[in-house]
């Protein structure tokens, strides 16, 4: 089959493409701007040692901090925006070298601020409020600034702890080197003796296969390999965990947990009753299992079989005006104002359509100042549906909080990231099945649904729970070698999957290829931000006025409270089991309908 050709950047048509010279209207103009922001690291390096004196010089500096925050804000947006439209100009991937170059300039100008706020006593911050007010405009952003107090070193300490950073970022690019450029796999063979190159892009693609023997021969090819290289994916994990434990111990925190969370300002709470929650749900997890091993007629369930359709795919194809049309009107709950504004994004510059030749591969949404800006690479289906509804869930949320909070505020936390983007997305979801009769199509639709459940709150939550599991274990001083990593790992996987599907002991091994377990307790987020995001949906969409500013409250936001508040005033309590429980209440409904249907497809 011929491929087909992309075309040039020059050849898109300009309504599909996004405008980027609203930034800036030229080069030149980047140019400028990029050597006047030069001057910054001199002018905050001239502060130090005078933030503890006045609160005008203290005042100064988180003004100028400020200001220097929106100018390097507008020049990464451009540079990187730029540089992802066609990656092979070596005029833009320069641009971004040196605005990083600018970026590590200020950071080690401005290396003195911090030490030098905590190290203002109590009293003395109460009077530098009274007697400079504009200082209140900041005590948030100070308060949390100081709430590290008890976790900071001395600066000789500290410096010492920071001359560790390369060192502790070893183990993931040892994981990355040898994940990525290294490991090769043997080639997998379909049902008709045909080889097919195995590798990490085309893994997935193989699992959805209905080839059912192509997808038995990449699993076990996939895992052989791994377990081949145990011993050092073992090595490399645990001087992962020791770097943590190093670092928690270090800066004083209870555990590496803990240590985690508090630059997020969640409670570890969280964390735990998100694991209970989905514990208390297994039995929903359980009726997918033998409901996907009924609708695909096995005899046996494998994991090589979790990944392929359950549902003939539904070949509809999805031009991207229409998409466009279909989530403005999905979105249309959340009020005039809202649709309004994203329907302008659409219509004025926000969103790169189209793939291009060298263009930027998947989809993101970047908040700069002026707008969002949406990177597609739309292809008439499905998925790039529900991404546009998406990126513009996380574009809606960048535009509403830099729009109603100041610079110092405007910056969301990553906690909350996905809530919004995955809050459009079931949107769009509920706007399907509402104005969808068709059965076969329905059922397409729910499982694409309950797919995001199983992949993004349980998979997810496993993956924590196991992060959180080794982590204690490295805590207790035990060994953490391959065997221990492997049962934990394989007992994990029968718990959340049940007796329903056939323990394959290759699965054992998957822990050695996510890298998400060298991020340091971040992936629980995607299960807490989906888990959020279904219940402030459902929410909106059974409510009225009230639900919906609640949530447009909480997309005003920024970080001008901690994430957990902020959601809380949205309509749910992430330190509440509840949430977790009432999204996966819907999935329990989805399955309700969809073993319903099973019978009639």
């Amino acid at each position: 089959m011929e491929q087909k050709k992309l075309p040039e950047r020059s050849e898109v048509p300009a309504q599909y493409k996004w405008h980027i010279e609203d930034i800036y209207p030229s080069d030149e103009a980047f140019e400028k701007e990029l050597a006047e922001a030069g001057k910054y690291p001199e002018l905050l390096a001239g502060y130090a040692g005078q933030l503890c004196e006045s609160p005008e010089k203290l005042l100064e500096y988180l003004k100028l901090d400020d200001e220097l925050t929106e100018i390097a804000e507008n020049l990464a947006n451009y540079a990187n925006r730029k540089s992802d439209e066609d990656t092979a100009v070596s005029l833009y991937s320069g641009y971004c070298d040196r605005v990083n170059a600018l970026f590590v300039a200020i950071g080690s100008a401005a290396a003195f601020a911090v030490p030098e706020i905590i190290a203002i006593a109590d009293d003395d911050m109460e009077r530098f409020y009274k007697e400079q007010p504009g200082l209140e405009h900041y005590r948030l952003a100070l308060d949390r600034i100081r709430s590290k107090r008890a976790h900071i070193l001395s600066p000789e300490e500290e410096r010492i702890a920071a001359m560790a950073g390369e060192m502790e970022a070893s183990p993931g690019t040892i994981f990355s080197m040898l994940d990525n450029a290294d490991i090769k796999f043997p080639d997998a063979v379909d049902k008709d003796g045909n080889k097919h190159r195995l590798t990490h892009g085309s893994y997935i693609p193989m699992m959805q296969s209905e080839d059912r023997e192509l997808r038995k021969s990449a699993f076990g090819s996939l895992y052989a390999t791994y377990k081949g290289f145990e011993n050092t994916y073992t090595a490399t994990l645990a001087a992962h965990l020791k770097t943590l434990a190093f670092n928690a111990n270090v800066h004083k925190y209870e555990n590496t947990l803990e240590a985690a969370l508090d630059s997020t300002e969640v409670p570890s709470s969280v964390y735990y009753k998100l694991i209970d929650a989905v514990h208390a749900n297994m039995d929903k997890m359980y009726r997918y299992v033998a409901l996907r091993k009924k609708l695909m007629k096995l005899d046996e369930l494998h994991f090589y079989d979790l990944y392929a359709p359950m549902v003939s795919d539904v070949k509809d194809k999805i031009p991207y005006d229409q998409a466009v049309k279909t989530v403005l009107e999905a979105v249309k709950p959340l009020g005039d104002e809202y649709c309004g504004i994203m329907k302008g994004g659409f219509e004025n510059g926000w969103v790169d359509v189209y793939e291009n030749k060298n263009k930027c591969s998947g989809a993101y949404s970047a908040g700069a100042f002026v707008h969002p800006f949406v990177l597609l690479n739309h292809t008439d289906d499905l998925q790039s549906e529900f991404t546009i509804a998406h990126e513009m869930g996380h574009a809606l949320h960048s535009y509403y909080s830099n729009k109603y909070q100041s610079v110092t505020y405007a910056d969301y936390k990553i906690f909350v990231a996905e809530v919004a983007s995955t809050f459009n997305e079931n949107l769009l979801m509920q706007h399907l099945l509402k104005t969808t009769a068709d059965k076969k199509q329905r059922a397409y639709l729910i499982n694409y649904f309950l797919e995001q459940f199983r992949t993004t709150l349980y998979r997810q939550t496993m993956f924590a729970e196991f992060e959180l599991k080794i982590n204690e274990m490295q805590a207790r001083g035990e060994a953490v070698t391959s065997d221990e990593l492997c049962r934990i790992y394989g007992e994990l996987n029968d718990l959340y999957f049940g007796d329903g599907i056939v323990h394959d002991p290759e699965i054992d091994h998957e822990w050695e290829r996510i890298p998400h377990f060298y991020y340091n307790y971040y992936v629980y987020q995607y299960a807490t931000g989906f888990s959020a995001a279904v219940a402030l949906s459902e929410r909106v969409l059974h409510g009225g006025e009230k639900e919906r500013e609640d949530y447009l409250g909480f997309l005003k936001g920024g970080c001008s409270k901690t994430p957990v508040e902020l959601l809380k005033g949205a309509g749910v309590d992430m330190t509440d089991e509840k949430v977790v429980n009432d999204a996966l209440a819907l999935f329990g409904r989805l399955l309700d309908e969809m073993e319903a249907l099973a019978g009639e497809l």
